[in-house]
């Protein structure tokens, strides 16, 4: 063990964050998973459930471990090539996606001959961050001219949030927001990213007047889900979202300061989605508001080391892929809490590390290896000049040995013969 530990390069503090989110999930998971075991399996043992979000964790890691062995710069060409891989699986997830446990919404594929399904938003916006890290990185020292930005930042951009807007809008309005702010860092000029702005909303509108007009679309079927959630997050309208939100503030009431205890939740076995989307009311009843800050100060505390370690990378590229890559867990993290108090209509947005799934784990656990490869190239660079300040101490150890014997040898050596004249006797 002590070996493994020692192998974990880069930012310690992200791997201990990491793992104890990891870690927390099992109990949360194992609890929440009761209601999915009486509709699956009819029998409520939830055991299956913990092996396989157990399985999944352990793929993730292994996925970090690989992933952070790799140099992060490499990234960097493989996300212009990535771009049109993801725009192929976009557009075949909207054609052929499949719908997983009852959504309404074609967001997942189902990998041939091994029957894991994936969602591809989650990788496309992974490649989409760092494209636009790498657009911004290369351009910092040239002057940005919005024409030409357009054609080879934006024009990109929003040909792939158009193929995931019709199947999932929160993913989209979350993506184009990271990128924003990513822009924003970058030293993107500001008069351009209004334009940006401008230019999207006019877009979103164009997308729901079409929606309208072909209501009977199914390219268009999540848009009247998108007024309705809307609409009843600003009013007292009953439908399901509504149960699920009430569902939800019952769990967190019921949990007051400390909780009812591991295991010990009611409204599990009535709350939709308990082990995912709606997670964090299952962990505030069992664990108390207690649990449930601590959970939102390990976001937090994740948080505080991405942007360390961003602050840390020596180049412009490895700072905008910490924050693109590393920002948008924490906002996903903080909308999907943010949804369970009724702060924000109901999205659909998992907590990473924690919600139970296997294709957001692995991309999640795939982006923090990337974060962590650039703050293990960090840590090589002040190990590779902590030793060379060694060396050149040595060497002038070495020097200063050499120049004190010189010196030694100098004062010993007289042109004057003291030695006694082997004559003296003669002569005497």
């Amino acid at each position: 063990m002590k070996q493994l530990v020692n192998s974990l390069k880069g930012d310690k503090g992200i791997w201990s964050f990491v793992a104890l989110l990891a870690l927390f999930s099992f109990m949360p998971v194992f609890s929440a998973s009761s209601n999915l075991a009486y509709l699956g399996q009819g029998n409520g043992n939830t055991l299956g459930y913990l092996v396989k979000h157990i399985a999944h964790i352990c793929i993730g890691f292994s996925i970090i471990y690989w992933v952070h062995k790799v140099p992060y710069h490499y990234f960097r060409a493989i996300s212009k090539v990535g771009l049109p891989v993801v725009w192929i699986l976009l557009a075949y997830t909207l054609i052929k996606g499949t719908v997983i446990a009852g959504a309404n919404a074609s967001r997942w594929i189902q990998v041939p001959f091994i029957g894991i399904t994936f969602q591809t938003s989650t990788l496309a916006s992974m490649v989409l961050f760092i494209f636009v890290a790498r657009y911004l990185s290369k351009t910092r020292e040239e002057p940005v001219t919005f024409k030409s930005s357009l054609w080879e930042l934006w024009l990109p951009v929003f040909f792939t949030l158009i193929l995931i807007l019709p199947a999932n809008f929160s993913t989209t309005a979350l993506i184009f927001s990271m990128i924003l702010m990513l822009t924003f860092i970058g030293k993107y000029p500001l008069k351009y990213i209004a334009v940006i702005i401008g230019s999207g909303i006019v877009f979103l509108a164009f997308f729901i007047l079409v929606a309208k007009a072909f209501p009977d679309s199914r390219f268009f079927s999540r848009v009247g889900t998108w007024g309705n959630r809307i609409e009843n997050f600003t009013t007292d309208k009953p439908d399901e979202d509504d149960y699920q939100i009430e569902k939800a503030k019952i769990a967190i009431a019921s949990g007051k300061i400390y909780g009812l205890g591991p295991g010990k939740s009611v409204q599990k076995n009535f709350l939709p989605q308990s082990s995912s989307d709606f997670i964090y009311a299952i962990i505030v009843e069992e664990y108390g508001l207690l649990g449930g800050l601590g959970v939102l100060s390990l976001y937090l505390l994740l948080l505080f080391r991405f942007v360390i370690a961003s602050h840390k990378a020596n180049t412009l590229f490895g700072k905008l892929v910490v924050i693109g890559l590393g920002f948008p867990m924490i906002f996903q993290a903080m909308i999907n809490m943010a949804v369970a108090v009724e702060l924000l209509p109901v999205t659909g947005q998992t907590l990473p590390l924690i919600s139970s799934g296997g294709s957001s784990i692995w991309m999640t656990c795939f982006a923090l290896g990337i974060i962590i490869s650039v703050t293990k190239k960090e840590e090589e660079i002040a190990q590779e000049l902590k030793d060379a300040a060694k060396r050149e101490e040595a060497l002038q150890k070495l020097i200063d040995r050499e120049l004190e014997e010189e010196v030694v040898i100098e004062g010993d050596y007289s042109i004057e013969d003291k030695a006694t004249n082997p004559m003296h006797a003669v002569f005497k």
